[in-house]
């Protein structure tokens, strides 16, 4: 199964593409779409999603990991990354994607043990889980490449439970 994982954001998006075979996890890619903060929303949204397109056409993900936008103070800043997350959720829809959301909390758990970590320790621990010998180029990028990890220990217990294995 390869997993494209995706951190939305409206300035950086990261993605990043892993492939799971049994207990087997191998990494593909990763990256970063960057937006000029000049330009208008709905481009920025037409750029991300044009790009994401090409990440889904070059490597052919059978699904979709997405961060769900997390709430915080800035309840502003949330709806902003949201518009990223739809545009995510969009581009893997429209190439036939399943799409799975997971809030940044579990992602991280999954990662580090903790759902509580800093963007080093995620970053460290996808180096680590993914026998990289350094890490992603962009917090955002590894921030994608757990939220592929994650959806395979998500479905792997989903397995188990539907199995009984």
């Amino acid at each position: 199964m390869r997993i494209l994982g995706i951190d939305p954001g409206t300035r950086r998006l990261g993605y990043g593409i892993i492939d799971s075979e049994g207990s087997t996890v191998i990494y593909v890619t990763c990256g970063t779409v960057s937006c000029s903060e000049k330009l208008p929303m709905a481009e920025k949204l037409k750029h991300l999603y044009a790009e994401l397109v090409k990440v889904i056409n070059t490597h052919h993900p059978d699904c979709a990991a997405v961060e769900s936008p997390f709430f915080s103070e800035n309840a502003r800043s949330a709806f902003t990354i949201g518009k990223a997350q739809a545009v995510a959720i969009l581009a893997a829809a429209n190439a036939g994607l399943d799409v799975f959301e997971y809030p940044p909390a579990r992602i991280k758990s999954h990662i580090t043990g903790s759902g509580a970590s800093s963007k080093d320790q995620v970053a460290r621990m996808v180096m680590l889980q993914l026998n990289l010998t350094d890490l992603p180029a962009t917090s955002d990028a590894a921030d994608a490449l757990a939220c592929a990890l994650c959806h395979i220990q998500e479905a792997q217990a989903a397995a188990i439970i539907r199995h009984g294995i």
